[in-house]
């Protein structure tokens, strides 16, 4: 891979930034709004411009020591100081910078570059194991992002629609990736930079809107100080990675926080929420049934279904004829009394015959970015279409409309009242069917009852599930709080897909042979053979057996893979696979509490239906 190649790389991320937002100044412009936002654009200036020079004198010091580490560390406390206002201008290199020490892969060339960004930085630092000439070609390439975000920030005032959007990600930031230690997966600083990126959102408050939150309402903008100033004290008092209590910061800490924000929005009335961002901005906490907002992750041109095309759309689920044979639909494999699964191994295909993977649950499937095991569906529309046209399952053609579904008169009436008439296609069925199954949702469990707040239920053993699901169990690294699933916050425009190797039989002693996302480059990239997208957690407990294969009938048994290090840890040859290869190292008592409190994510009500066990 030639030097010139990356430096190109690094050129595309920029052109990709300056098309994602339109050009709006060269200079920071004059104030003319009451509040000083010109003074919050500087703030986030000065500490972009931080991270560059920090960097560039990083690149004069040994790879590794001390002096090294303190010096790393200083630098991403500028970076989290930058990070809300950079990153929001442009998701794509802000994650480059600071997301996962993975291969990059690009799609237009099909290359594997090796990875760079402040993760593999820390990596090169702390383990030691680099090059010095890489090291420095990392710093180098990660400063051409930075400066690609520092010219952004020049170059865009800030206002109150981006002020407050950067801040709300921040905030999920906060509890999704930097306490759980996905930010900082070797070092550990995500705990002191949580503290950074807190006082950091108290102290761009003060020099913008806080004035105006004062002559509004004194007592709001106190208590916004004050829980602030807890937080921080809370964290302050137990940093230590492993032992941090999670459950107590999130919900007696971060979420006064997150309230407060939504009313400081509010008294300030200089901003009105849109509707094109994965979030709720009247939602108080990440918590609660409504906090994200439906409609961004559907296809525009299935968006705002109305009561007609959902209750088509459920009719259309359960209903046989739509397949060929006449003998499959959506309930065959997504069965409302399983949890929307179907506690099956493997299903079975129209002849009767055992298809590839398991069936995962439907349960808030609408919040992903990618669909089937394998990854091959960007959105909910292309994963029904695929199920209409496989042979294996409906082999049905989408051009031509299902016709024997008429035999039962009253499709008739509801097409009429959905899309104005009878299609000619199946373009509308399969929308109807999207609708319904974008209203499968359920966040009305154990933990989010407790999480608001509702309830103080959670036993010990439950606290400590929670905490090691987020802390030293890794598993929240993958799987997002609050969803729990692959699709990476805050932005959640892409989905995770993982290298785990899971075993061909519980037996744990060969590889699967299915190869997953290998596809996606016609089977030409090593790093995506056997990789799979990470699914939800929620419901696990009643959508046994895991795994994309099926291969692991109880939860006790996934969660003693992970602890074993995944197939790497079981001696699998797996070059590219993305968890660690050391064991967890976690205890039975540990392991048994992990269980219990993925039992706690369980809430399958969902529409008119209340789902049982398996």
């Amino acid at each position: 891979m030639s030097r010139l190649f990356i430096y190109l790389l690094v050129f595309a991320f920029t052109v990709i930034g300056c098309k994602q937002q339109p050009k709006q100044a060269t200079v920071i412009k004059k104030n003319t709004s009451p509040v000083d936002w010109r003074s919050g654009q500087e703030y986030y200036l000065k500490y972009i411009s931080k991270v560059i020079a920090s960097l560039e004198e990083l690149s004069k010091m040994p790879v590794t020591g001390k002096e090294t580490e303190q010096a790393f560390a200083k630098t991403r406390v500028s970076f989290k100081k930058a990070e809300p206002f950079a990153s929001y201008l442009n998701p794509k290199v802000g994650h480059r910078a600071n997301g996962p020490a993975l291969p990059i892969v690009t799609d237009d060339s099909q290359k594997v570059l090796l990875p760079f960004g402040l993760q593999k930085i820390e990596e090169s630092i702390y383990e030691g194991n680099e090059e010095e000439d890489r090291y420095r070609e990392e710093i180098k390439l990660t400063i051409g992002l930075l400066k690609n975000l520092e010219r952004n920030i020049r170059e865009h005032e800030l206002t109150p629609q981006r002020f407050f959007i950067a801040t709300h990600q921040q905030l999920m930031r906060i509890i999704s990736l930097s306490i759980t230690g996905f930010d900082t997966p070797v070092s550990q600083l995500g705990l002191d930079e949580t503290i950074v990126s807190l006082e950091s959102l108290k102290e761009v408050y003060e020099i913008t809107i806080g004035k105006l939150i004062q002559s509004k309402s004194s007592s709001l903008d106190s208590i916004f100080g004050n829980n602030i100033n807890r937080a921080v004290d809370f964290i302050a008092s137990n940093k230590n990675f492993e032992t941090f209590d999670r459950y107590s910061f999130i919900r007696n800490y971060m979420n006064p926080i997150t309230r407060n924000w939504v009313e400081i929005r509010k008294t300030a009335d200089i901003w009105e929420p849109v509707n094109n961002k994965p979030f709720n901005f009247d939602a108080p906490t990440f918590f609660e049934e409504d906090a994200f907002n439906v409609e961004f992750f559907i296809p525009p041109v299935n968006r705002n279904a109305n009561e007609k095309k959902i209750a088509l759309g459920k009719k259309l689920f359960f209903e046989p004829k739509l397949s060929q044979s006449g003998n499959m639909a959506c309930v065959s494999c997504h069965d409302p009394g399983k949890a929307w699964a179907d506690g099956l191994v493997l299903n079975t295909d129209n002849q009767g015959k055992k298809l590839k993977r398991n069936t995962p649950t439907l349960i808030n499937s609408a919040f992903q970015q990618s669909f089937f095991w394998d990854g091959r569906s960007p959105n909910l529309l292309d994963q029904i279409t695929m199920v209409f046209t496989n042979k294996e399952e409906f082999d049905s053609s989408v051009h031509q409309f299902s016709t024997e579904i008429l035999s039962d008169t009253t499709y008739i009436a509801l097409f009429k009242e959905a899309y104005g008439g009878v299609s000619k296609t199946n373009t509308e069925i399969i929308r109807a069917i999207s609708s319904y199954i974008s209203t499968l949702n359920a966040f009305n469990s154990k933990f989010d009852r407790n999480m608001r707040g509702e309830e103080n239920t959670f036993t010990e053993e439950e606290k400590l599930g929670m905490n090691l699901f987020m802390g030293k169990g890794l598993c929240a690294t993958c799987h997002f709080i609050p969803l729990t699933n692959g699709t990476v916050p805050p932005f959640f425009t892409e989905h995770e897909k993982e290298v785990v190797g899971v075993p061909e039989t519980m037996a744990n002693k060969e590889l699967d042979d299915d190869l997953g996302y290998y596809w996606r480059h016609g089977q030409k990239l090593e790093v995506h053979k056997g990789m799979f997208k990470t699914p939800t957690v929620r419901n696990a407990e009643v959508t046994a057996p895991y795994m994309h294969n099926g291969v692991y009938a109880n939860l006790d048994q996934v969660m003693d893979f992970y602890n074993k290090g995944g197939g790497g840890g079981m001696g699998f040859d797996l070059d590219y696979q993305t968890l660690p290869f050391d064991e967890l190292n976690l205890t039975d008592l540990e392991l048994k509490a992990l269980v219990t409190f993925v039992k706690t994510l369980t809430d399958t009500n969902v529409g008119e239906y209340k789902c049982g066990g398996i």
